[in-house]
C-alpha cells in the first residue's frame, strides 16, 4: 500500500508551455514595438502560463499575514516589546495597520492567522486562531521548534492557501507579524546561504549600531548552538525547525500549495523571501510560480533575492513586512494583465507591423 508523501514533498506543476508560447505570440501582435513594454510583457505572459488562460487576471487577490512570537526575544534583539505582535493583530483586523489599507485599496481579501503569541490573545472576530505554541524557543539556546511544530506551521500555510482556493483566489500574498523576526529570518538564511551574520542583519523594527552589533552576537551564538544542522544546509526543514520562526514555515508551506493548486504567488521582503529560500530548496520547481514584489531596506535581503535569482519590480526602501510591498506591486501586475488582454493587434487596428 502506498503512503502518499507530504504536501511539502511534492513538486509544483510546470508552467504550460503552450500560454507560454502563446502569450509571446500575443505580445509579439500587439500595436508597439516588440520590448517596447519591459518586464511588463514578461509578467503578463507568465500569468497566462500560471493561471492557463489566454486573459490572465489578478482582480481577486488573498493577502494573508501569519503572526507569531519569538523566544530569542529573550536576547534583546528588538526594539519593541514582544507584546505588541498581539497589538498589531487587533491592529490588523480593525484595518489600522498599512496593509490592512492597501487590501482596502486593492479590494483584495485580508486573512490573519495567529500561530501563537506571547502573550495570551483572546479569539477575535477575523482571525483565524491555529496556535502552535506560545511562540518559539530561543533559538540561540534550543531548538525554536519542534518536528512536529514545524509540520503543523507549514499545514497551516497549506490550509490558507486552500482558503484562498476556495474563495476564487488569483494572486497569493503572503505576509508575516511578529517581534524578533528579522532576527529568525536571518539565521535561517545564514544557513542556507552559508553566509555570516554581519551580512544579513538589519535593524529590523529599528535598532541602531549598537543594537544589530548585539544582533550579529546572538546570530553567531544560535548557529554555533545549531553548527550540525548548519552544517547540513541542503535539508531546509531541519534548519526552519533549529532557527525559524512559526510564520516563516507557514509562509514557506503556503507557497508550496499555492504553486501546486496553480496560483501565482507574489513575494514580499526579506522575510518572506527566507521563506521563499526555504521553500525552493524544498522544491526548485516552485521558482515558476513566484514573482518578486520589492527588495527592502534590510541589507540582507539583496542576498537572499540574488540567491533566488530574483529581480524584485520594486525599490522603494520598504522594510515594514506584513506583505506591504507585495501589495505595492499589485497593480503593476494588474497593469501588465490590462496591456496584455486589451491592447489592439496590427491587424486589428491595421496598422503596419515594422519588420
Amino acid at each position: 500500500m502506498s503512503v502518499t508523501p507530504p504536501f511539502w514533498r511534492q513538486p509544483p506543476p510546470p508552467l504550460n508551455p503552450d500560454f507560454l508560447q502563446q502569450g509571446h505570440q500575443r505580445q509579439a501582435g500587439l500595436t508597439k514595438p516588440a520590448g517596447s513594454l519591459g518586464r511588463l510583457e514578461q509578467l503578463a505572459i507568465t500569468l497566462s502560463a500560471q493561471q492557463q488562460r489566454p486573459h490572465p487576471a489578478v482582480d481577486r487577490v488573498r493577502i494573508v499575514v501569519f503572526a507569531a512570537d519569538h523566544g530569542v526575544c529573550a536576547e534583546g534583539v528588538s526594539a519593541f516589546p514582544q507584546e505588541v505582535t498581539g497589538q498589531m493583530i487587533a491592529n490588523f483586523v480593525n484595518g489600522g495597520a498599512a496593509i490592512s489599507v492597501l487590501a482596502r485599496h486593492l479590494g483584495a481579501e485580508l486573512e490573519v492567522i495567529n500561530l501563537g503569541t506571547a502573550h495570551p490573545l483572546l479569539a477575535h472576530d477575523g482571525v483565524v486562531m491555529a496556535e502552535i505554541a506560545p511562540g518559539t524557543a530561543n533559538l540561540a539556546a534550543a531548538p525554536a521548534m519542534s518536528s512536529e511544530q514545524l509540520q503543523a506551521a507549514l499545514h497551516a500555510g497549506r490550509d490558507a492557501v486552500q482558503r484562498a482556493t476556495e474563495a476564487g483566489a488569483e494572486l497569493f500574498i503572503g505576509g508575516e507579524m511578529g517581534i524578533g523576526n528579522t532576527t529568525a529570518a536571518a539565521a535561517v538564511a545564514c544557513a542556507l546561504l552559508d553566509l555570516a551574520p554581519e551580512i544579513l542583519a538589519g535593524p529590523g523594527t529599528g535598532l541602531d549600531a549598537d543594537g544589530i552589533r548585539h544582533k550579529v552576537a546572538v546570530l553567531h551564538r544560535a548557529l554555533q548552538r545549531h553548527s550540525d544542522t548548519v552544517a547540513e544546509a541542503d535539508q531546509p526543514l531541519p534548519v526552519l525547525a533549529s532557527l525559524g520562526g512559526f510564520e516563516v514555515a507557514a509562509l514557506a508551506g503556503a507557497f508550496l500549495a499555492a504553486a501546486q493548486a496553480r496560483i501565482p504567488v507574489l513575494v514580499d521582503g526579506f522575510i518572506a523571501s527566507v521563506a521563499a529560500l526555504a521553500a525552493t530548496r524544498l522544491q526548485p520547481g516552485l521558482t515558476d510560480w513566484l514573482h518578486f514584489a520589492h527588495q527592502s531596506a534590510e541589507p540582507g535581503h539583496a542576498r537572499v533575492l540574488a540567491a533566488l535569482d530574483a529581480d524584485p519590480l520594486l525599490r522603494l526602501g520598504m522594510r515594514l513586512g506584513e506583505g506591504s510591498g507585495a501589495a505595492t506591486a499589485v497593480p503593476l501586475l494588474r497593469q501588465a494583465c490590462a496591456l496584455h488582454n486589451q491592447m489592439a493587434s496590427f491587424q486589428d487596428a491595421g496598422i503596419s507591423k515594422g519588420q
